[in-house]
């Protein structure tokens, strides 16, 4: 195992209501006078999920950057969406509540989704999007022509009778298996693509993880996780080709879970849309960008 590095820790965490008995819970990074900026943590994920980098440079460019849960997360108010563009109405109401008349959103993988249901539902409130490595449609007339999330439309009645109970019994498996995280992450790992080994090689990556996994299923489960994929494979409720805000999306071309072709047809899709290809990454070459995406998000709040 490689050596222990120090991450910046959240500079604030809590929950904001967003309903009637349901709260996001969040974590708060960067400058706290800064433009502000949700991330959307990854399937599965929870708040802190949040690269080292991303984290610097947000404190360093001006950007207040919050990770924030989905529903069954951690902190977050276990709660069913209908469709993924349900939850741009609890972002609207969180935007609110903490005050942001503009913002912009960072959505990795799993949180790619709803991070464009914001673009698309709120218009004139989102300064603009970034996706990395983002999940795409499986089924409607923009849907991608392959990739994992085919699956997810294959069995989506059936993972979504089965949440619930699955999220309770997997949930103390878990818990029995988080003293050998390390051990599978390092297995986890020595499977993935030359790309990722590297992100999860860098300094500071273990150790994020490692805080996110402690925090998120310590406090909730898996809930969120299981609703993603039940998601995924449904309409999400609005079309790629709406989206009017400034959208950057990076991917790299050894991306086994979202294959490159799979980024590039929704991209395309978007009006809007500016693809970054990251050669010789793989799923997480969006970690590798931090620097480039904090970046952009402060030229969104410039350009608009």
């Amino acid at each position: 195992m490689s050596k222990a590095h120090r991450i910046s820790p959240p500079r604030l965490e809590g929950t904001v209501s967003v309903a009637p008995g349901r709260v996001l819970g969040f974590a708060e990074f960067g400058d706290p006078a800064g433009r502000p900026c949700l991330w959307f943590h990854g399937t599965p994920g929870a708040r802190r999920q949040v690269a080292p980098a991303a984290r610097e440079a947000a404190e360093r460019l001006g950007v207040r950057l919050i990770g924030l849960e989905r529903p069954g997360m951690g902190a977050s108010t276990p709660h069913k969406y209908a469709r993924i563009v349900d939850f741009a109405a609890d972002i609207a109401v969180l935007a609110d509540r903490l005050g942001f008349d503009r913002f912009a959103a960072v959505g990795l993988s799993g949180g790619g989704p709803y991070t464009l249901a914001c673009a698309a539902r709120m218009p004139g409130r989102m300064a603009g999007a970034a996706i990395l490595g983002g999940v795409v449609p499986s089924v409607g007339d923009e849907a991608a022509p392959s990739g994992m999330m085919r699956n997810a439309a294959t069995f989506n009645a059936l993972i979504d009778r089965l949440e619930i109970p699955t999220a309770w019994a997997l949930r103390p498996l878990l818990l029995a298996v988080l003293p050998l995280r390390h051990q599978l992450y390092d297995l986890f790992r020595s499977y993935m693509p030359p790309g990722d080994q590297r992100v999860f090689d860098t300094p500071g990556i273990r150790e994020m993880f490692m805080d996110d996994i402690m925090t998120g299923i310590q406090a909730g489960g898996l809930r969120a996780f299981l609703q993603d994929i039940v998601l995924f494979g449904r309409e999400w409720g609005f079309r790629l080709d709406e989206i009017e805000v400034p959208v950057h999306w990076w991917h790299g071309d050894d991306d086994s879970i979202v294959p490159l072709a799979d980024g590039q047809h929704a991209a395309k899709r978007i009006p809007t849309a500016t693809l970054h290809l990251r050669p010789g990454d793989s799923h997480l070459s969006g970690y590798a960008a931090s620097e480039e995406v904090i970046a952009a998000v402060v030229a969104f709040f410039e350009s608009r």
